[in-house]
């Protein structure tokens, strides 16, 4: 195959994105995207789980699948693949990631357009923009979250501008998600209101930070979760050590105990999606009325 020297193989364990090139009895062949011209097998018993009875019930000429590199035979030029070995969750992921990098690489020729470069250079500063930010959607993600991203990363050049006015117009950022836990305790005649205040304290430290949003919700006696959502950790961890201390001097102020507890934190995509439950301050009091009265103070308390 001409040229075949410099095309570069796939490594054995990985996820790849290929499309069905021909399908024959015993297997088909698929396309490689990502690796040039380059083309795997897959056997007929790595199509799907069980028997298979016809292999043009699962797969059709064109159709785009994520395959597994079972096996990289160089000296026979051929990757041998499987198709039932991917989850439908690693399939989901892998399709997606796919996607995105497809998208951004149209970004790429959109601005290559609007600055005037041809495809070498476009091709040029995709590769590093690749190297440093671990993916060409990263990078516009990373671009659609901070204007400064690429001079902060050794970028320089008008054309930054035109990339990270595509990436703002065009690419959803990620979000950060903080979640934490308040054991709330309060004695006495206050506690309803007590616990209701130092919630709303929390949630309260939100307000007026951009895309930025803090919630307690009731997680059964004594527990509050605290889920907090935020562009990027630095405002996610602020929005948290606030609400902390918010909550604390509320509690502080009245005959109770609170302790504290961070546990977890994970970066999240975009979705339209919403947090299960309602926030604190969108519930009535009723709940929290009847949790109040099984309280018990503890022994030990003054």
């Amino acid at each position: 195959m001409a040229g075949d020297s410099e095309e570069p193989w796939p490594s054995e364990g990985e996820l790849l994105v290929c499309t069905v090139k021909s399908v024959r009895e015993n297997g088909a062949y698929l396309n490689l995207d990502g690796y040039g011209e380059r083309e795997g097998f897959v056997f007929i018993g790595e199509v799907a789980a069980g028997w298979v009875r016809s292999i043009r019930n699962h797969l059709r000429v064109g159709q785009r699948v994520v395959a597994k590199v079972i096996g990289v035979r160089r000296d026979r030029r051929r990757v041998d693949l499987s198709i039932k070995s991917v989850s439908a969750e690693r399939r989901k992921d892998t399709l997606q990631s796919w996607k995105n990098e497809m998208r951004a690489t149209q970004i790429m020729k959109v601005a290559a357009e609007r600055v005037g470069w041809d495809e070498a250079k476009t091709t040029d500063i995709s590769d590093e923009m690749m190297e440093i930010f671990g993916g060409l959607y990263g990078a516009l993600e990373e671009c659609a979250i901070s204007e400064t991203a690429l001079s902060d990363n050794g970028f320089s050049g008008d054309w930054m501008a035109v990339v990270t006015e595509l990436a703002i117009e065009n690419i959803v950022p990620p979000f950060v998600e903080i979640r934490g836990q308040f054991d709330i305790e309060v004695w006495g005649p206050s506690g309803v209101n007590a616990i209701r205040d130092a919630l709303l304290a929390a949630e309260a430290c939100a307000e007026g930070i951009e895309e930025a949003t803090l919630t307690c919700h009731y997680d059964g006696a004594p527990h509050y979760r605290i889920d907090i959502k935020a562009p990027d950790y630095e405002v996610a961890e602020s929005l948290w050590k606030n609400a902390q201390v918010a909550a604390s001097e509320a509690i502080a102020a009245v005959d109770g105990s609170i302790d504290i507890e961070q546990m977890r934190r994970s970066i999240k995509h975009a979705t339209t999606s919403k947090t299960s439950g309602r926030s604190f301050g969108e519930r009535g009091l009723g709940w929290l009325e009847r949790d109040f009265r099984n309280v018990r103070p503890a022994a030990n308390m003054a």
